[in-house]
């Protein structure tokens, strides 16, 4: 019979980084996301090569890596949203 206590359970660590971006997330993204928009193609190409431009302009404070997690995020969160009303 085993009395030792049992190990105390530790929350997992934060992982998150880029508090800029989760600060300006909601705003950035309604922002940028006309260029992902399917019909705002041109010759068959995204637009999202604009939409680094657009942040890269509006906030000047964010590094190269935020913006691009900016942008990658809302472009996710943009499919994701119009994968389901499409669907619905």
């Amino acid at each position: 019979m085993n009395n030792s206590p049992a190990p105390a359970v530790r929350p997992d660590p934060e992982r998150r980084k880029y508090d800029r971006v989760r600060d300006i997330f909601s705003e950035a993204s309604a922002l940028i996301a006309p260029f992902f928009a399917p019909e705002n193609r041109w010759g068959n190409s995204t637009l999202d090569h604009l939409a680094y431009r657009v942040v890269r302009e509006r906030y000047p404070q964010l590094s190269y890596e935020e913006v691009h997690v900016l942008v990658v995020a809302s472009h996710r969160v943009y499919a994701a949203t119009h994968a389901e009303t499409a669907a619905a």
